[in-house]
């Protein structure tokens, strides 16, 4: 036990922690960078995403069959030249649309506190759907103003001035490549450096690194011969190959720059070959690894210059529609102004500020927004128009104005539509006994049946109830002894009985309810007279039988 253990006892401590401690600053020492990618949804993001990590896309995937996250989110290791070190961490995040819902996730993953000297944000617009091209410039620009401004602390200001200062650095210490293969790393000095000229870098005021990229420029041309407006065609716009066709695509190009050179910017035009896409990922590690701005303070003559260890050799390119790429620091307005003439980059600039300012908006002829639709017409498909608002009344009004116009009117009674007309509403009498129910033919019909004769409409019911019942044989005595009354036409319908089809008079209420009066009771007199009749046949001796009195003179 004693010879297993070390001859100093500090020997192997000290050994196991530095390698613990060598392994943990080299994996600390890999820097993390960030590519920010923002556009609208079916623009091209995730084939510049693929691109961007050099990572193979999946074509035979379909677009119905994608699924696009609320934030996506992909890395890879970037490598040197010889594929030997890693040099950095590469993590690209993904924005599916402009939407608050969207963007409001973006601050809680990549703070500006930590993020904003290690990130390149990407802008993409689609041309195929050209008119949308300063709507979402406006919404991204002004998100990436709002995104660095933080919560406003004094730490962040401070690095919002140190990163602006190394933008513009990168804008007035930018050469062009040329065949030299010795200055192809760019790297700061202490030249002479000259002032940023006009409408250069008059925004973006954290210095973000921003690269506005319009994918899908391989169907600028292919489109151009459509006259319909469609999701994936430039009808709209084009009205055919030729000068025409080039002015306006020109045109769109100037004021793509213009805006660009505003936010110190890049504008690359890509397609999906992947010799295209290279040149976008080689100029993103660019500016992503571009060398702080040195210290006023401090002299640079002897100091050892800086490096980037990602050059970008390739020169700017404003020919080919299709392989556009103007870097930072190359642009101005004299080259803008080159390409086309006629255009002028100081109305544009002012119309840009014009639809920035609050106070005056989209209005007036002088915003970007109404000058860039005289030129690029809307060719997106329109929504079919809402119906026209129907406003009711409120159920209380309509109510009251009803009410007012039925009050107004004499009959707004409507028991009055089923009241005979002949009727004398003031009467007296309440209920069933003042209406005129008894001049029903059913009444009528329901007194002769009783009486078993026909029923003449028009006949008096009082005179001829009387002549069928003085026509019958009177009843015989009830065993009781009690006599039953003689019924007469007096008894029956009682004096003075008017008939049913009568003429109403203003005395014949009263007549109406002897009427009543006789009708039931007659049905109390037809009830009396069959139990009359039940009794007499039970007293009535059977012939043949013996009666009591025979029995007793037989004895």
């Amino acid at each position: 036990m004693g010879d297993s253990r070390p001859i100093s006892p500090d020997a192997l401590p000290q050994d196991l922690w530095s390698s613990i401690l060598d392994s943990v600053s080299s994996s600390r020492t890999i820097p993390a960078k960030q590519i920010l990618i923002l556009g609208e949804p079916s623009s091209g993001k995730s084939t510049l995403a693929a691109a961007l990590l050099s990572k193979p896309t999946t074509q035979e995937t379909s677009a119905d069959e994608k699924s696009d996250f609320a934030l996506g989110y992909d890395w890879a290791d970037v490598r040197d030249e010889g594929d030997e070190d890693i040099l950095a961490r590469l993590s690209v995040y993904t924005v599916p649309s402009s939407a608050p819902s969207y963007t409001a996730l973006l601050p809680h993953f990549l703070p500006p506190k930590t993020s904003l000297p290690h990130t390149v944000v990407v802008i993409v617009l689609d041309w195929t759907k050209p008119w949308t091209f300063i709507d979402e410039l406006q919404a991204w620009l002004k998100w990436i103003e709002e995104w660095s401004k933080g919560d406003g602390s004094r730490d962040l200001e401070i690095l919002r001035e140190e990163n602006r200062e190394r933008l513009q650095a990168h804008l007035q210490h930018y050469t062009e490549p040329s065949a030299d293969p010795i200055p192809a790393t760019s790297s700061i000095s202490s030249t002479t450096l000259l002032p940023l000229g006009p409408g250069t870098l008059t925004h973006n005021a954290a210095g973000v690194p921003i690269i506005v990229a319009c994918t899908k420029a391989d169907l600028i041309d292919e489109n151009s011969d459509l006259m319909g407006a469609g999701a994936s065609a430039m009808g709209a716009m084009v009205k055919g190959k030729g000068e025409e066709w080039e002015e306006r695509t020109d045109a769109i190009m100037q004021i793509l720059r213009t805006v660009c050179l505003k936010y110190g910017a890049s504008l690359f035009y890509t397609t999906p070959m992947p010799p295209q896409l290279q040149v976008l990922r080689q100029y993103a590690l660019h500016l992503l690894f571009a060398p702080p701005a040195p210290s006023l303070g401090i002299a640079t003559e002897g100091a050892a210059p800086i490096r980037n260890p990602f050059p970008f050799p390739h020169k700017p390119n404003t020919l080919d529609r299709d392989r556009i790429v103007v870097p930072t620091g190359w642009d101005s307005w004299g080259k803008i102004a080159v390409l086309r003439d006629g255009f002028e980059a100081k109305a544009w600039g002012e119309a840009w500020e014009h639809d920035l300012d609050p106070d005056e908006g989209e209005t007036g002829e002088s915003s970007a927004k109404k000058l860039y639709a005289s030129l690029v017409e809307d060719g997106g498909i329109k929504p079919p128009p809402l119906p026209t608002f129907n406003n009711p009344t409120p159920e209380q009004v309509f109510l009251a104005k009803n009410y007012d116009e039925n009050s107004k009117k004499p009959d707004r009674d409507p028991r009055g539509a089923f009241r005979n007309p002949t009727d004398n509403p003031a009467a007296g009498v309440v209920g069933p006994m003042g209406s005129s129910s008894f001049n029903l033919p059913n009444v009528e019909r329901a007194l002769t049946e009783m009486e078993g004769g026909p029923s003449p409409l028009g006949a008096a019911v009082g005179g001829e109830a009387a002549r069928k019942l003085s026509s019958r044989p009177a009843p015989r005595a009830s065993t009781s002894g009690m006599p039953v009354p003689p019924l007469n036409a007096t008894t029956r319908t009682g004096l003075g009985s008017p008939t049913l089809n009568s003429t109403p008079s203003p005395g014949a209420e009263p007549v109406r309810h002897d009427v009543l009066q006789n009708f039931f009771q007659s049905l109390l007199i037809q009830k009396d007279r069959a139990g009359t009749s039940l009794s007499t046949r039970s007293s009535t001796p059977k012939p043949g039988a013996d009666t009591p009195n025979d029995t007793e003179d037989g004895a």
